[in-house]
């Protein structure tokens, strides 16, 4: 740190000093000034900052102490350790004890330790006692106190100060980091220049520029394991699905998945005696559906396969019973030929009704298609279709539609 002076143009460098040599003390000195200045805590995005509390011991069975307890406009509690000239190996130690303490607290049992924080304050002071739950309603700014959220499972905050920190403990502070529990590493360094002492306040861990990159990558990674649970749910209940679905096949006259497994995916393929174009059963999050898929390795195949099917549309229709929506999507790998049901898929109120829905409408999509396949199918073998070069890489059949 460097003094300007202007007078000459240079800048004058200040002597770094040790609070131990200046005659300042942890509790008396840097607790005192962090508790009226806790400001000086902000992050680089302006940050407030109310104690609600000092030396806390309140912790049933322990004598344990923590130095501040303050809570943020978010309604989380900031546990605050100070340490004067080094961290000392245990702080980390020491801070996760008292944030595990601090967890169990009600928002009620927050109000007390506020109000009893503030009666201690005008007591010496000599001046009215101001209200716990008036001054936590201004500063949450809520309109009453049932509205604040304070003290949530798994929001409780870690401030270090100290002038110097050992490796141990910013190693296990990033660590912590990394499992979404929110540390910073404030260095405290006393300036001394002629008769003046300054206090130079720097959050070190996580630097500020970090700070915006590292929420997002906590954000980002439960946002990876919520989708990963809602994956896992989606594959337990489409299990679940298909082996009630299949068994309703086997005893059906439909005898296309008498073979087939049930799986985690939400279409179940079975064969229509062409290859690669299979009958497929779709259960998706808001339908269920029946459909031909015709995804053979050379486009052109699939276009004539398709073609050939439609020009027989309103025979094929006749014979379903319902008018079938034709997809050559021209743009993807296959064709389609399908007929849906809205329906919650995902409820199992509603498995009863799709597993007959699927049941019957899959006999009567196999049976419209049987004859005009096992035609095409030979045509298809007379034909000489161009070749269409494909990558050397195995071919592997587009998925049937998209998992709504």
């Amino acid at each position: 740190m460097y003094k300007i002076d202007s007078a000459q143009n240079r800048i004058v460098p200040l002597d770094a000093r040790r609070f131990g040599e200046l005659g300042f003390s942890e509790r008396k000195h840097l607790q005192e000034w962090l508790e009226n200045c806790p400001q000086a805590l902000a992050q680089g995005d302006g940050e407030e900052l109310l104690i609600i509390q000092k030396e806390f011991d309140g912790f049933d069975d322990t004598r344990e102490r923590l130095d501040l307890l303050a809570i943020d406009k978010e309604g989380n509690l900031v546990i605050i350790e100070n340490k004067l000239d080094d961290t000392g190996r245990d702080v980390v130690w020491q801070a996760l004890k008292y944030a595990g303490y601090c967890a169990n607290l009600s928002k009620a049992q927050v109000v007390d330790i506020y109000q009893r924080y503030l009666n201690q304050k005008a007591q010496a002071t000599g001046h009215p006692a101001v209200s716990a739950e008036e001054s936590l309603v201004e500063f949450l700014e809520v309109d009453g106190l049932e509205a604040a959220q304070i003290n949530r499972i798994k929001t409780q905050r870690l401030i270090f100060v100290a002038a110097r920190y050992r490796k141990e403990v910013t190693n296990t502070v990033l660590w912590l980091s990394q499992f979404g529990i929110a540390c910073q590493c404030f260095k405290v360094t006393p300036y001394q220049a002629s008769e003046g002492l300054f206090l130079n306040v720097e959050q070190i861990i996580p630097t500020p520029e970090s700070t915006e990159f590292m929420i997002g990558m906590v954000a980002k990674e439960a946002e990876e394991k919520s989708a990963d649970s809602e994956q896992k749910h989606r594959h337990t209940l489409r299990l679940a699905f298909w082996e009630q679905a299949l068994e309703a096949f086997s005893q059906s006259s439909c005898t296309l998945y008498n073979n087939i497994s049930p799986t985690k995916d939400h279409w179940l393929y079975a064969g229509s005696g062409m290859s690669s174009v299979p009958f497929s059963l779709i259960c998706g999050k808001s339908e269920v559906r029946v459909e031909l898929n015709i995804g053979r390795r050379n486009p052109d195949e699939n276009l004539f396969i398709f073609e050939r099917l439609r020009a027989q549309k309103d025979e094929i229709e006749a014979h379903f019973g319902q008018p079938l929506e034709w997809l050559p999507l021209p743009n993807k790998k296959s064709c389609r030929i399908q007929y849906a049901k809205p329906i919650d898929g995902y409820d199992k109120a509603n498995w009863a009704e799709m597993i007959r829905w699927l049941v019957d409408h899959m006999t009567r999509l196999e049976n419209a298609l049987r004859e005009p396949l096992r035609t095409i199918n030979q045509q298809l073998k007379q034909e000489a279709l161009p070749a269409v070069e494909v990558p050397s890489q195995a071919y592997v059949a587009e998925e049937p539609g998209d998992d709504q």
